[in-house]
């Protein structure tokens, strides 16, 4: 007999368990003068551009300005600090990034971050995510056969998918009424999938929200030319039909209970099968590409609305759905490494000063990366963000030493005994070099 009203698993035992692990870290000085060089030439003059827009709001400018506020949620997610406290003592005693040390209170703190207006954050982050993605297009290091392809053949080839934020901890304000631990919300990032930077970032307070509520902004950000890689969440025949008018390709996973007829068999083997096929209904209707291909005992479904094989191959057409993780891996940077699993605030406006400031925090290291992958002459996938990230305090400690190179120029050097180069497993190859089927879908 089964038994009922079963004690349903904990929905925040991940976040306590962060929130003990932030609480019990001692304060690491892993931030050097390059990076804070780094903020300070590319996010400080784009934060005084906003100072306008923070007067025009009736904002007071006193202790905690815009600028200030800026180096200090840069500098805690960069520090991982654990609390609104300690980040008012590092102030006191320490000051941040550009800002000297201000006798500041925690309550004061705490009061700035559930009311300055988290759309001043968001305008420097919007405006950063084009500066960086130029500053990757002007490095050289070798690329992945497929990216390389892919940056020939379309103007853009982004990746966009939704993550939910954790739990908040009932502990402070009107969050100690509720019943259960609400979740912080949900963000949905489009991104590119050779730099791994942002194009544009989304924030929406309705944790439940569907992936679909998306698709009028992330198609407003779309441009003619480009490529779109995106889950089986945001599967829609009106927007797919819609990407086609707007002359952008996308590349998704087909359901397995997809409804379709058959209009061309391009090719038909035992291990890999290209159709054009009908898709949805009355203005909806459209023909697309699926592509079929065995792995193992299963038969993985792509969709796509290119219908000219030659003009996206098969194989590079799993090979970069195959690279749709990296959003996934962005994602797990963010939540995991740079702490946005753990809020310090419990109110809407607080996680969103958090959620950009945390994005910002992820182009200077993302950037950081790509410049040490170019020095080491190695793909960007090679590098190891967690581990470029904590080498930054035995970089401090060489310093001291009176270590005189640059960082990046260190982390090149040390990549290997530091760990930043990813040793490769055993008969290690791309999903690109090692597809069997090659010759199947050339017949």
């Amino acid at each position: 007999m089964k038994k009922t009203n079963q004690k349903s698993k904990s929905t925040v035992r991940h976040t306590r368990a962060i929130q003990v692990d932030r609480q019990k870290r001692p304060l690491v000085d892993n931030l050097t003068e390059e990076v804070e060089a780094l903020f300070h030439s590319l996010v400080h003059p784009l934060t005084l551009l906003q100072c306008d827009l923070f007067r025009q709001m009736g904002l007071r400018e006193r202790t905690l300005t815009l600028p200030m506020m800026m180096a200090l949620l840069l500098s805690a997610v960069w520090r991982q600090i654990p609390s609104v406290n300690e980040l008012a003592r590092l102030v006191r005693d320490e000051g941040a990034l550009w800002e000297e040390p201000k006798k500041v209170s925690q309550q004061a703190l705490a009061e700035r971050f559930n009311t300055l207006p988290a759309i001043l954050f968001l305008n420097v982050l919007n405006q950063l995510l084009p500066l960086m993605q130029s500053r990757w297009e002007k490095r050289e290091r070798p690329l992945p056969p497929e990216i390389a392809w892919v940056q020939i053949h379309f103007t853009a080839c982004l990746i966009v998918d939704g993550s939910t934020l954790d739990a908040l901890i009932r502990k402070i304000g009107l969050l100690r009424d509720l019943e259960s631990h609400p979740l912080a919300g949900k963000m949905t990032a489009l991104l590119h999938l050779g730099s791994q930077l942002p194009a544009k970032i989304w924030f929406n307070a309705k944790a439940t929200a569907h992936d679909q509520h998306c698709w009028d902004d992330i198609m407003a950000h779309l441009q003619a030319g480009s490529l779109l890689l995106f889950d089986l969440g945001y599967t829609n025949f009106a927007c797919f039909r819609q990407l086609t008018e707007m002359g952008v390709t996308f590349i998704t996973r087909a359901k397995r209970n997809l409804k379709y007829e058959v209009a061309q068999v391009l090719v038909n083997t035992p291990v890999f099968r290209d159709t054009i096929i009908w898709i949805g209904s009355g203005d909806d209707r459209q023909q697309v590409r699926l592509v079929e291909v065995l792995y193992g005992n299963k038969w993985l479904r792509y969709l796509t609305n290119e219908l000219d094989s030659a003009q996206l191959p098969a194989r590079y057409l799993v090979a970069l759905y195959y690279r749709r993780w990296t959003i996934e891996r962005a994602y797990a940077t963010i939540k995991r490494l740079l702490g946005l699993a753990y809020f310090w605030c419990g109110s809407q406006n607080a996680v969103e000063l958090q959620l950009w400031s945390t994005w910002i925090v992820y182009t200077v290291l993302i950037d950081l990366c790509d410049e040490v992958a170019g020095l080491l002459k190695l793909p960007f996938e090679r590098i190891s963000v967690e581990m470029v990230f904590r080498s930054m305090y035995y970089y401090t400690k060489a310093v001291e030493r009176g270590d005189v190179r640059p960082l990046p120029e260190y982390l090149a050097d040390r990549s290997v005994d530091l760990g930043i180069v990813k040793r490769k497993r055993k008969n290690q190859t791309s999903v690109f070099e090692s597809w069997p089927l090659t010759i199947a879908s050339n017949p």
